[in-house]
């Protein structure tokens, strides 16, 4: 009579059903914070106030998203620069890391250890902001225009560099590059056709790092743009709108009937900026998570 086999599988079972409780667990700590800031912007004022943040709030209200369509036709315009400069700014970087990064793979490039040398170094150091500023305002002549926006984080982060070369490196088949070379394909042919294709998942991690970093830049506008410019993203017009809420919390003329302030959403407003700025994103995700942990898993590998 053979020995019973049992007590693997029930230890491994016993094993994934704990997995699956942390990361449930995990799961609804991250999710948490999201729901409780959607739920506070359609709180009433007053009882957020009195009774703080909650899950179920005694009392619902519109009121701080009235306030944030009385300002519409700004955050409007905003949201078009936002996303103009997300969308030529993701496909620009991308394009110029991956570039470099599938130049940086090819172990027989003449000159290749500087140049990872170069961007290397640029990964840890950098001129600082006042030396920056002054090359991208007197010498790139960025100030008020929509290159303020792009330039400063377009060029370029040596980090998307790196996850390029060790994904080229160790992830797509040299023989498919030997054959294109045979078939008599440039350079620039075999990156694009080739090489791009078989690479999605690394071009659609880096491209949502890329993505987040021009949705969420608010420094580039404080730094190269005028209070009035029409050129301002939304993170920069969503944080003035707080900053305006605080000013007349601060001196108390929220409830001025001379500037026909009544009962301004100071609490609840805050949230639903928060919201406004991050749902875009939220909505998002979803569709990409899939190619965004593959990326992330394979381009940190080294074989």
């Amino acid at each position: 009579m053979t020995p019973k086999k049992t007590k693997p599988r029930y230890r491994y079972r016993n094993w994934e059903i704990s997995g699956h409780i942390v990361m449930t667990v995990l799961a609804v700590l991250a999710i948490a914070p999201f729901l409780l800031l959607i739920i506070s912007s359609f709180t009433d004022e007053k009882v957020a106030i009195s009774n703080g943040y909650s899950f179920f709030p005694e009392k619902f209200s519109l009121a701080a998203y009235r306030y944030i369509l009385t300002q519409w036709q700004m955050i409007g315009r905003a949201y078009g620069v936002t996303i103009f400069i997300t969308v030529v700014g993701t496909l620009a970087g991308v394009t110029m890391a991956g570039m470099l990064g599938y130049t940086l793979s090819k172990k027989d490039l003449p000159g290749r250890s500087l140049l990872l040398f170069i961007v290397v170094f640029v990964m840890f150091f950098n001129g600082g902001l006042t030396a920056t500023y002054i090359i991208y305002t007197r010498i790139f002549h960025v100030k008020n225009t929509i290159f303020g926006l792009l330039l400063p984080n377009l060029l370029m982060n040596g980090y998307y560099v790196m996850m390029f070369r060790n994904y080229f490196e160790n992830h797509v088949p040299k023989e498919l590059i030997e054959s294109a070379k045979i078939d008599g394909a440039s350079e620039s042919t075999t990156f694009f056709r080739i090489v791009v294709p078989v690479s999605m998942p690394m071009m659609v991690t880096i491209g949502m790092i890329v993505g987040l970093m021009y949705w969420n830049d608010w420094i580039n506008g404080l730094y190269y743009l005028d209070l009035k410019s029409k050129l301002q993203p939304i993170q920069v017009i969503l944080n003035n709108i707080n900053e305006n809420i605080r000013f007349l919390q601060n001196q108390d003329l929220a409830t001025s009937s001379k500037l026909g302030y009544v009962e301004l959403p100071s609490a609840t407003v805050r949230m639903a900026i928060a919201v406004v700025g991050v749902l875009p994103l939220l909505c998002a995700f979803p569709f990409i998570q899939k190619w965004f942990v593959r990326g992330i898993t394979e381009g940190a590998l080294k074989g």
